[in-house]
């Protein structure tokens, strides 16, 4: 795992795809024979795509929407983020979340009211590849590739580049 900050004086620089790689370690690591992957959209979605085909496993994973379970529901709407789509059983499965950026663990919350929504999972477990902290739910990964300090002021989010590569774009906010 790797330990970052970023300060006013300098900016954050994260290599997106060494920490996609600790994070296929991790995975690695919490998955048994049975564990399903599901990724938070979008950014956790790319990660569950990619990280069902570089691990071998069949079918599709699942693709969880915060949209209709967030608590700021009135102020966004409905965003034009990916709709919830499980292509497994969700009752007795052994999930495994997928979450690029875990921030105030709002988010997380949403995905698991929405997971229920589809059923009961023996167990649910999280794995993130950057942790920043600053949480305000009890929320807690499994599995971080890295930890870093940002200001709230600013945003860290998982994107793709043309070649289909993961690169972090820090935003002020």
């Amino acid at each position: 795992m790797t330990t970052a900050s970023s300060g006013a004086q300098g900016s954050l620089v994260l290599d997106a795809e060494a920490l996609y790689r600790e994070l296929l370690r991790g995975v690695r690591s919490l998955r048994e024979p049975h564990t399903r992957l599901a990724g938070i959209a979008s950014g956790g979605a790319w990660l569950a795509q990619r990280l069902q085909q570089d691990l071998g496993l069949e079918g599709a994973p699942g693709v969880l929407s915060s949209a209709m379970h967030r608590d700021d529901f009135a102020q966004r709407g409905l965003a034009s983020s990916a709709h919830t789509a499980l292509p497994f059983d969700v009752n007795g499965a052994d999930i495994l979340v997928l979450d690029d950026v875990l921030y105030t663990g709002r988010t997380v919350r949403a995905v698991l009211n929405e997971l229920y929504d589809y059923g009961r999972p023996a167990r649910v477990r999280l794995a993130v590849l950057v942790d920043r902290g600053g949480r305000e739910l009890p929320v807690q990964p499994d599995f971080a590739a890295a930890r870093v300090t940002l200001p709230a002021s600013q945003s860290l989010a998982l994107a793709r580049n043309d070649g289909g590569s993961f690169v972090f774009q820090v935003k002020e906010a």
